[in-house]
């Protein structure tokens, strides 16, 4: 049977990697939602589709400084909401592929329940993460929306609590919908249960 695998969960949860690994192991082409919106942003008119062109990196000092963390939240699924029409054109269409990968922050479980009534070959995966220090290290360390030494730590400690914020809100959809969820792991045995989900 083909099998379709959407993965979601906040910023900095690790769902790239979990992709790009899953697709090495399991022989699958995978494609991420970051990829399908910047698609997406040279085909359509900015002010037919504003949540499509989030705030650029060129005022997201400003943007951050302005915004509360559930504002940045809803922001980001406000994106969400026309990324999808993207990633759904792919589960309609599904040329190139007849099994294949997608994930990111657009993979919402409202979205993903809505989708398994029209396809039984569809498989969610939500990854989460409840420590905020974890949240914070990678910030730290990487950035969200820009190197990390480029802008104050002030700002990424909005980034935390936005994340941190986003990651509540992926189990609490995920409990609404009873789609499956797997916390994030340090040692990698988080990608173990996430192969015997997909059948693996």
């Amino acid at each position: 049977m083909n099998k379709i695998i959407l993965i979601g969960g906040a910023p900095t949860i690790g769902k790239t990697y979990l992709a790009n690994k899953l697709s090495r192991d399991i022989k699958l082409p995978w494609i991420s939602t970051d990829i399908i919106r910047g698609l997406m942003q040279k085909v359509v008119r900015k002010e037919d589709y504003p949540a499509l062109f989030y705030p650029p990196m060129s005022i997201a000092k400003e943007y951050l400084e302005k915004h509360t963390p559930k504002e940045i939240m809803n922001d980001q699924n406000k994106e969400s909401i026309v990324v999808w029409r993207g990633v759904q054109g792919i589960l309609d269409d599904g040329y190139p592929w007849e099994s294949y990968i997608v994930e990111g922050v657009a993979i919402l479980p409202g979205f993903v329940y809505k989708a398994m009534d029209k396809s039984k070959c569809i498989l969610p995966i939500f990854l989460y993460e409840d420590r905020e220090d974890r949240i914070r290290e990678v910030i730290f360390k990487r950035g969200l929306w820009d190197d990390a030494d480029k802008y104050s730590d002030k700002l990424k400690e909005k980034e935390v609590s936005w994340v941190a914020l986003f990651n509540k809100f992926i189990k609490r959809e995920t409990s609404k919908y009873g789609l499956p969820i797997v916390r994030y792991r340090d040692d990698g045995s988080h990608f173990k249960e996430i192969k015997l989900l997909c059948g693996f």
